[in-house]
């Protein structure tokens, strides 16, 4: 083997330079990651203060939902910049793309803390913030692939899961980083001054973390692997062709997506996001209290990341992403079911005692999704609907004859809908909300947050330290099996557009599907079909059709580089 491709840590006797050199590549390769999603957390966390701030134009209600539609459009962008910045990394080099891609992620997140808000500059507000979304999505596909290959072309072998991991774990350090900045700004600045400008505080912030990896990242010097094959001429000149269109590699490239990303993404994000919004959402649990159960159970679950990264280098990438697959598939539902016993134990008996049936003509019912608010919905299935959606609560649907007016059964009171055209169609409505209300106070259920005095906490973190766990046993060995999938001349491309594909739309979307499905259904757990019937695929496609890599040597030889070349 040629000795220029070489990783930096030998099997032995590594020296104090040497390891102090490893570190630092692995510190410099994880600050992207922590800076991607220090920026997702503070996006979703600030998007009320956002949308007043900058999409101010349009009613309340279509500002938020334009501010999170423009942080979807950062997702949507992920695989092309996964395609530019993966192609730079196979011509150019590792190196100078990924300071290339941090410099650009870390200026769009730095500008939207100075960008003028509507008051100011009108509707440039708003396109200017989603252009910075976007090419925050666009460094964002060159980043992560970036990162894992220049680590994992950097260690040894026997420790490319341990190693690669750490890269995995700066994910939950970013939430932590974001509510750092967040909480302690709110409080120092109080709720008017946080929401007329104190917002922008923890983006400009971001500045400091993005010279810091700058400096770090401009004295690391090229991967060995890379340089080896630089040095001999042997670099693919059309890396998006080999990759994509050669189908020995574009078969790995499906496999990657949809026999390892697709599972690790839905897995990951409903137990990190999904549980989240459930517990605030749907379980009414206050945002304060909701936020300290997910630090605490991120920050015990943070070093398992680790922990199965080296645990796959033992036994294997595959047993213990598998078995993240399988225990999510299998115990989603009963561990959300957890959640509701111990987060709102009120909510969980009530629905015992008197569960809530909306009986109404099937054909007058409206899937109710109205992104802009501009839609109506207006049959008496639709209204009753939507009074049960206003209350937040879980209910179960019974049809009833054709041309039948619906109603509402809460533990066997009945209240009637109505036709939701005409002018007293407002006075209608308040009326049903007000017999709604005192049918569902008779039955039990609490109206407004959860009490507080009611939640165990300290179940309800168990229960999301295992859900947790699921996540950290699919992504900690994942960016290993990525890299080891694919041939050194084209891995950055190859690698990066199935990842992010996976992540940014079949992880990144999760949230919003599943709550579809919910709202559809009426069943609070139905949406969770979506992480569940995934999971369960990827499980299938990966045990199959996926191979075995730990101890994979990544490190071609001279005569290996000339044939591919």
């Amino acid at each position: 083997m040629n000795t220029s491709a070489q990783p930096l840590a030998p099997a032995a006797g590594e020296t104090t330079t040497q390891g102090r050199l490893q570190r630092r590549v692995i510190f410099a390769s994880s600050l992207g990651t922590m800076f991607e999603w220090y920026d997702f957390f503070l996006a979703g966390s600030l998007a009320v203060q956002i949308s007043r701030s900058l999409f101010s134009g349009v009613n309340p209600a279509a500002a938020f939902v334009f501010t999170l539609l423009s942080f979807a459009a950062g997702f949507a962008v992920r695989p092309f910049g996964a395609l530019v910045f993966g192609y730079v990394g196979d011509v150019v080099g590792r190196k100078y793309t990924f300071v290339v891609t941090i410099a650009v992620m870390g200026l769009s997140t730095f500008v939207v803390g100075l960008l003028p808000g509507y008051a100011q500059i009108g509707m440039a507000a708003p396109v200017l913030f989603v252009a910075m979304r976007m090419l925050q999505g666009l460094a964002l596909g060159g980043e992560y692939g970036g990162a894992v290959v220049y680590v994992a072309e950097h260690v040894a072998n026997r420790e490319r899961g341990e190693k690669t991991a750490w890269i995995q774990a700066t994910a939950a350090l970013g939430l932590l980083l974001s509510l750092a900045v967040i909480l302690p700004t709110r409080d120092l600045l109080g709720e008017t001054a946080f929401a007329a400008w104190g917002w922008r505080v923890p983006f400009l912030v971001s500045l400091v973390l993005l010279l810091v990896s700058l400096r770090i990242r401009l004295k690391l010097r090229e991967s060995p692997e890379f340089a080896a094959m630089k040095a001999e001429g042997t670099l693919s000149r059309a890396p998006l062709a080999e990759a994509f269109g050669q189908w020995r590699n574009a078969r790995l490239v499906v496999l990657a997506l949809f026999g390892i990303v697709m599972g690790q993404a839905v897995v990951w994000y409903a137990s990190q996001f999904y549980t989240m919004f459930f517990l605030t959402q749907t379980l009414k649990v206050d945002g304060g209290t909701s936020n300290l159960l997910i630090v605490v159970a991120t920050v015990v679950t943070t070093p398992f990341y680790v922990l199965f990264g080296k645990l796959s280098d033992r036994i294997g990438r595959k047993p213990v992403f598998l078995a993240g697959c399988l225990l999510a598939a299998l115990f989603f539902f009963p561990l959300f079911k957890a959640l509701t016993h111990y987060a709102n134990p009120g909510l969980e008996r009530a629905q015992q005692r008197a569960p809530i049936v909306v009986m109404a003509d099937p054909a007058a019912c409206h899937f109710q999704f109205n992104p802009v608010g501009t839609a109506r919905f207006t049959t008496s299935c639709d209204v009753v609907r939507s009074a049960v959606a206003r209350a937040g609560l879980n209910y179960v649907s019974q049809p009833l004859p054709a041309g039948s007016t619906a109603q509402i059964d809460v533990g066997g009171v009945r209240i009637p809908g109505f036709d939701g055209t005409g002018p007293a169609a407002a006075a209608k409505t308040a009326q049903l909300d007000d017999a709604l209300g005192q049918a569902l106070k008779a039955g039990g259920y609490a109206v407004g947050p959860a009490d507080p005095a009611h939640i165990n906490k300290p179940m309800t973190v168990l229960v999301l330290i295992v859900l947790m766990l699921f996540g950290t046993m699919t992504y900690g060995p994942i960016a290993a099996m990525l890299v080891e999938l694919f041939p050194s001349r084209i891995r950055y491309t190859a690698l990066s557009l199935p990842y992010h594909i996976g992540i940014g739309w079949f992880g990144g979307f999760l949230p919003a599907a599943s709550f579809a499905i919910s709202a559809a259904t009426g069943n609070l757990y139905s949406g969770l079909w979506y992480p569940v019937v995934l999971a369960a695929a990827c499980f299938v496609i990966c045990l199959v059709c996926v191979r075995e890599s730990r101890n994979a040597n990544i490190y071609s030889t001279r005569a290996e580089r000339r044939a591919e070349a």
